[in-house]
Formats: C-alpha cells, sequence, structure tokens
C-alpha cells in the first residue's frame, strides 16, 4: 500500500470533518484526481484471473473530492454551470476528437484515438484506446470501457461511487453496444460480445442461452457472444408475469470482428429489430 493510498484511507474516515478549507487533505485528493486525469490510476481494472478489481482508494479521493470543493460558477457563451468539478481539457494532446456538445469530466481517462460524439464522460470512468462513444451516450462514474468499443446511440452506462465495495460496469475491449442498451452496475459485457437495440442489462438480469435454455450468468454477458433484449414467463401468487433477461442468440468464433452488415442478418434472422 502506497503512504498516498494511506492517507486517503485516513483521510476518508474523517470524510464528515472535511471542509473546503482542509488543504492537506485536498492536496493528497487532488493529486488522485489528477492521476485518473491521466490514466496513471483507474478505479477499476480486470485482473490476472479475469475478475474486476476494483481499487476501493481511488473512488474514496473522488468522493472526498466533492467534499473538499465548493460549487464554482462558470460561463461558456449564453451558458452558466455551478459545479464542484471542472471539465477535461488539453484534447489535440491527447489524442481524442470531441465534436461540440460532448464533454468529459476532470478525472476521467480517454485513451488515444477515442471519439466522443454529443455525450459525457463522468469521473473515474476509463475509456479505451479508439473507443466510440455515440450521440446522446453516456458513461457513468468508474465505468471500465474497453478498447475498441461502440457505444451507440443513446446508451446508458450506469455509474457506481457508492455503495462501497459495488462493482462498476465493465465493456471488455471490441464490444459493441446497440441503441439504447442500459448497462446498469455491476453488470459486464464481455470481449467482443454484442448487445442487440435496447437491451438491459443489470447484475440480477439473467442471461440465458437460446440454444439449450439454461441460464449461463447473471449481468454478464459472455465473449464473443451476440445477444438481444427478451423476457420469460414466471409465476407469482397474484399470477403470470414477463420479466426481463437477455437472449444469446448466436456465439461467434474466438477473435471474430462484429459488422454491422452481419450484425443486422444476425438480428434479422431471429427477427430482432435493427
Amino acid at each position: 500500500m502506497s503512504d498516498l493510498e494511506t492517507r486517503i484511507d485516513e483521510w476518508f474516515d474523517h470524510i464528515t470533518e472535511l471542509t473546503p478549507e482542509s488543504i492537506e487533505a485536498r492536496r493528497d485528493v487532488e493529486l488522485v484526481i489528477t492521476k485518473l486525469d491521466d490514466g496513471q490510476v483507474r478505479v477499476a481494472e480486470i485482473g490476472p484471473t479475469g475478475d474486476v478489481v476494483v481499487h476501493e482508494w481511488v473512488r474514496k479521493a473522488i468522493l472526498l473530492l466533492f467534499r473538499l470543493r465548493g460549487l464554482e460558477r462558470t460561463e461558456v457563451g449564453p451558458f452558466e454551470y455551478l459545479d464542484r468539478l471542472e471539465l477535461k481539457r488539453d484534447y489535440e494532446r491527447r489524442g481524442v476528437r470531441v465534436v461540440p456538445g460532448a464533454s468529459a469530466r476532470r478525472g476521467s481517462f480517454l485513451s488515444r484515438g477515442v471519439i466522443l460524439m454529443p455525450s459525457y464522460v463522468n469521473i473515474g470512468a476509463w475509456v479505451g484506446e479508439n473507443t466510440m462513444v455515440d450521440t446522446w451516450a453516456t458513461v457513468g462514474s468508474c465505468a471500465l470501457i474497453g478498447s475498441n468499443v461502440h457505444l451507440s446511440g443513446g446508451v446508458g452506462i450506469g455509474g457506481v461511487l457508492e455503495p462501497a465495495n459495488a462493482l462498476p460496469v465493465v465493456i471488455e475491449d471490441d464490444a459493441f453496444i446497440g441503441s439504447r442498451c442500459i448497462v446498469t452496475e455491476g453488470a459486464r459485457v464481455g470481449r467482443g460480445a454484442v448487445l442487440g437495440v435496447a437491451t438491459a442489462l443489470g447484475p440480477t438480469i439473467p442471461v440465458i442461452d437460446a440454444a439449450t435454455g439454461e441460464e449461463v450468468s447473471r449481468g454478464h454477458v459472455p465473449d464473443y457472444c451476440v445477444a438481444v433484449s427478451a423476457n420469460r414467463k414466471r409465476e407469482f401468487d397474484g399470477g403470470e408475469f414477463y420479466l426481463p433477461c437477455v437472449l444469446i442468440i448466436r456465439r461467434l468464433s474466438e477473435g471474430e470482428r462484429h459488422s454491422k452488415a452481419k450484425l443486422n442478418d444476425i438480428l434479422r434472422e431471429h427477427g430482432v429489430a435493427t
């Protein structure tokens, strides 16, 4: 454990006592945010065994930041904002393309080659190389987005700062997330996997293999799977109801890259709107 990590843990134990005048605490927290912004540390990563590793001390630093900063007013043309945190800057040096209408908070990390259409990336999020964040997509706090990912228009990637030990959303390399999908805290989309249009994936949503009818996981679409939104019947004392699930309709070859035309063919084959 580094000295900085130890100090952050100690400051967090006294979070209710801290104010913007707590200079030493703010110095340590601002250093962590700078490291987040430059990609030197991250809230979450995939460990050697494939599990998601969350660095709680980094998440604590983000929570401390909102205690240690006051509200500041900024103006951009006719727009006025009142917040505790400024936006990222210096995109040209970072090799990131940002279309007017897009914004990313300082303390998020955007790798080289990322494209932000009019969209939003929150503090603590990590976005990998050459990933597209399409129009009106949002990347929530602490989410881990891999390289060569496409977050289509209107995708909602949930954020998680609290409660402690909650797992952030993880979208692995080469994944394709269809328009208007919702992926909430603790959910995971595997490498090269595809979520069809308007699929909702959360940590309690069953993921079912259409070929066998078996539930393969809760909230985790495996690598190189094409998955779509579905419902399954459940009986309760009050009657029969249809609850959401995610259905795996195709398994791609390992390393196989999806193309838009091929995805459309697969989805039409199963009667899914594209």
